[in-house]
């Protein structure tokens, strides 16, 4: 609409197009009012002549009424159109001149259709364009007071927020009250519409929400006290969430761009702070309420517990904020004190393992509280702070306490064990575990070694106790490198230690070494039953089904034995005097090797393996040339044979000789006996072929170590027998005699009494009694009598009469470690002549010192005994003390 114009009277200026230039002054229609153009009026058709109407609308395409025109005599005729004049359009400055039409007169008429052709009259011309109306003395609303507006505004703002405060219906919309908000902030009073709203909050809390506070403050609990301003909190926040609604022209255009004026949620915020929180009265007893919740859940009151509570208010405390500054410092009060509290009376209360759990526990429910109720990172990390302080830093000297630590490790508490290291550890003090770990090892390994009554035992027991060690360092101690390097070095101390006993003949060899060569034998001898036997080793292996080949039988019974070959070499990687091993497992092997009881070549060889890597090439060489001495053998009764079978020579039994190496094979005693003639020309017959061979070597027999295969014909059938020299001559005695006195078996035999009654003992007593006794019993005496047993059967065939004399007797055993004593001494001795060959004079001390280091492959050394071997050589003429010190020694070229 155009633009109106204030005068004395209200008129509307039209422009109307000039049909013609010439007639431009000329008005074709009557002045007219509004109300005459747009009123319907019967009258004012009927009086409308055809020739009054303008022209046709543009926007309608008008109907021609071809005989109205033709009949209509008034109509104006039509005018031709000059060619220069169809495109020639008035200037905007000659429709400058309006006509003024007088809206103020009562219409005469309305504008009508035309009755000829049904066109509505229009005061817009197609080529002049619309008019411009202007309107005369138009009557104007008068403009409302702004202070007016906004007192009204406020009252009626005010009535809404007595009734949100009191949680009543609002009297107006949220919509009315928005735009009444955003009116008065666009009058530029936003100022002043806050300054009131903020201080009717404050009214709001300090009326109907303090003093109710302070009323219960006085008279009822600290928890009662926190959940009412809980209570009051939550009904705040509702209230300002319907505040910000209304206010939330006033927040966005006016206060967001204030730097020194908070929002509405901030003035909320502080509102309630500084009149609810902040006062000693409320504080006091807020803070206390949400320690009280704490305790209550600490120690485990279930009527006095309330975790919805407790985590409102720690939601309360963030959002005023007041967490940091006031609840967090008297959390930690609380805390400390509570602390020191239950770790005196757990201490006093519990042993190690009770406290250690019960640190672990409280840890944990401390922890997992912080995480359920929100607690800042800062409050839970102080918290840690203070438990590790107080639960372990001050109580270091209880929970390193050596006997209760052994305690627990012997008593086979792995969890227990694992939560005292990580409480250790929670300060880096796992380390401090070395010695009590130690004294454990030390002690639990010296009662295995030194135990005489469960001896053989002891490289099963070790075995075990060394696999629980294990455990402990990876479960518990999780792989802890320093308390790693103290069991290795544990265990290297005890699996040491001497002691002059019985169990090593008044010697201070160490006995693990001996244990764990015939360890090593009885596997070799047995193979994988012998380790199932045994009690420990690896985890048992499924059985095959029955149509599986032997050979993967085989594989899986060489994977076994290499298995407990490693454990086994993992016990003598700690022992020092490896002499005493050597001397037992040579005696051992050789045994094996000549009464061919190995159970698998290859485990042999590979054992011979490990040796020559574990200890060098040294160690092995002699345990090598009885392998070597074993192969020769076979060539040599191979050529034996052809010998024989070239000269064609008939024998009454098969020989077989083992030619060993007197330097690399344990030395064996001569036994005397009686062997039979064809015995003595049959190895007449290869002694002769030997050393016509070899010239310059000389072989002596050892018949002790020999074994036969007898053909015996008892009445309920043949068998075949597998005995020993000793137990072969017995045997055939009874050829010509069905029974003998022990008196004519020992001139038969011509054996001495000790090794006669062992003969006799297997032969008669044994599990395959081929012999009878009488009178009957186990032990075998000089009255004794013994014969055939006619009665005598078994299922096999070939049978194998235990060789009791191949067992060790305390004899061997204690020759065996006064040799390997007598041979250290030798090699303490020659380490003594190096050295003082090299350094022509010497100190006790240093002496002393440089021996133990030369000899520590071998193992340490006693300064007593070094003393001894200094004063033999001193008595030999090696070395002689020096006249001016008795402590220096001179070397005596």
């Amino acid at each position: 609409m155009p633009p109106a114009k204030l005068g004395g009277s209200q008129a509307i200026e039209q422009r109307k197009r000039k049909s013609n230039p010439t007639e431009a002054k000329s008005e074709p229609y009557p002045q007219k009012t509004i109300s005459e153009l747009f009123a319907t009026s019967k009258q004012g058709v009927k009086n409308l002549e055809p020739d009054n109407l303008p022209g046709t609308s543009p926007s309608k395409r008008p109907k021609h009424n071809h005989s109205a025109v033709e009949t209509d005599s008034s109509s104006a005729p039509m005018q031709a159109l000059r060619a220069e004049d169809m495109f020639n359009f008035s200037s905007p400055k000659s429709r400058q001149a309006a006509e003024t039409i007088d809206l103020t007169v009562s219409p005469n008429s309305s504008p009508v259709r035309n009755k000829s052709n049904g066109i509505r009259p229009t005061n817009i011309s197609p080529h002049t364009g619309p008019k411009k109306l202007v309107v005369r003395n138009l009557k104007t609303a008068l403009k409302a007071d702004p202070d007016e507006y906004y007192n009204t505004v406020w009252k009626r703002l005010e009535a809404s927020l007595l009734a949100i405060f009191a949680d009543e219906k609002l009297p107006y919309s949220n919509e009315e009250l928005y735009r009444g908000v955003e009116i008065v902030c666009r009058q530029g009073k936003a100022a002043g519409l806050y300054e009131k709203l903020k201080n009717t909050c404050s009214w709001n809390v300090l009326h109907n929400m303090k003093e109710p506070l302070i009323q219960i403050s006085g008279n009822d609990t600290a928890v009662i006290v926190l959940q009412s301003v809980v209570r009051s909190w939550s009904r705040w926040n509702k209230q300002l969430e319907t505040l910000r609604s209304i206010f939330f022209y006033l927040d966005r255009s006016y206060l967001l761009h204030s730097a020194s004026l908070p929002s509405i949620d901030d003035m909320g915020v502080n509102e309630f702070r500084t009149n609810i929180f902040m006062p000693q009265q409320l504080q006091s007893k807020i803070l206390q309420g949400a320690c009280d919740l704490v305790s209550a859940d600490r120690s485990g009151d279930e009527p006095a517990r309330n975790n919805i509570l407790y985590r409102d208010a720690i939601k309360m405390f963030h959002s005023l904020p007041v967490y940091t500054k006031f609840f967090e410092p008297k959390l930690m009060s609380e805390s400390e004190q509570y602390y020191l509290s239950w770790a005196e009376r757990t201490v006093s209360e519990t042993e190690l393992a009770g406290y250690v759990e019960s640190c672990v526990k409280l840890i944990d429910q401390e922890i997992s509280r912080c995480d359920m109720f929100g607690l800042d990172q800062t409050t839970k990390k102080a918290l840690e702070q203070y438990l590790e302080d107080i639960l372990v830093d001050q109580r270091q000297t209880r929970l390193l306490v050596v006997d209760d630590v052994g305690d627990l490790l012997a008593k086979d508490k792995p969890d227990t064990m694992s939560q005292l290291y990580s409480l250790l550890q929670r300060r880096s003090l796992g380390e401090k575990l070395r010695p009590a770990f130690e004294a454990f090892i030390v002690k639990q390994g010296s009662e295995i070694v030194f135990d005489e009554e469960r001896e053989q035992e002891m490289v099963i027991r070790l075995l075990g106790f060394k696999k629980k060690l294990d455990l402990i360092l990876e479960q518990s101690f999780r792989w802890h490198e320093g308390l790693g390097h103290t069991l290795r070095e544990a265990f290297e101390t005890f699996i040491n230690k001497t002691k002059r006993s019985n169990m090593t003949w008044g010697t201070d060899n160490p006995k693990p070494g001996e244990m764990i060569a015939k360890y090593v034998d009885m596997v070799l001898k047995g193979g994988s039953k012998a380790i199932r036997t045994s009690g420990v080793g690896t985890e048992e292996a499924p059985k095959a089904p029955d149509n599986e080949f032997q050979e993967g039988e085989s594989e899986d019974e060489d994977i076994e034995i290499s298995k407990q070959l490693d454990q086994v070499l993992d016990l003598f990687r700690f022992v020092h005097g490896k002499a005493v091993f050597e001397a037992f497992y040579k005696r051992d092997l050789a045994r094996r090797l000549l009464l061919g009881r190995s159970a698998s070549s290859d485990a042999e060889k590979s054992m011979l393996t490990r040796l020559k890597s574990e200890c060098g090439a040294g160690f092995t060489h002699n345990l090598e040339q009885m392998f070597k001495d074993i192969e020769m053998a076979r060539e040599e009764i191979s050529s034996y044979k052809s010998m024989l079978e070239e000269r064609q020579t008939r024998t009454t039994f098969d020989l077989s000789v083992n030619v060993l190496s007197s330097s690399a094979w344990p030395s064996y005693p001569d036994v005397t006996v009686n062997v039979p003639e064809e015995i003595l020309q049959a190895t007449g017959s290869f002694d002769k072929h030997y050393k016509m061979k070899h010239s310059g070597r000389k072989l002596e027999w050892k018949h002790a170590l020999a074994h036969c295969q007898l053909k015996a014909m008892f009445p309920k059938g043949s068998k075949e027998i597998v005995v020993s020299c000793f137990q072969a001559v017995i045997m055939t005695a009874f050829n010509k005699n069905e029974s003998m006195s022990y008196p004519d078996l020992k001139a038969f035999s011509g054996l001495d009494d000790t090794e006669l009654k062992r003969t006799l003992q297997s032969l008669a007593c044994a599990k395959y009694r081929v012999l009878n006794k009488e009178p009957r019993g186990k032990d075998v005496n000089d009255t004794d009598t013994f014969a055939v047993n006619l009665n005598f059967t078994h299922p096999r065939y070939r049978i194998k009469i235990n060789q009791i004399q191949a067992k060790e007797t305390k004899q061997e055993n204690q020759q065996t470690h006064e040799r390997v004593a007598a041979d250290r001494n030798y090699e303490t001795q020659a380490a003594i002549v190096r050295i003082m060959k090299s350094r022509k004079t010497i100190t006790h001390a240093e002496l002393v010192s440089e021996v133990i280091s030369a000899t520590k492959t071998r193992g340490v050394l006693d300064p007593a005994d070094i003393k001894k071997n200094i004063e033999k050589l001193i008595d030999k003429d090696y070395m002689e003390r020096d006249e001016e010190g008795r402590n220096i020694y001179n070397y005596v070229a």
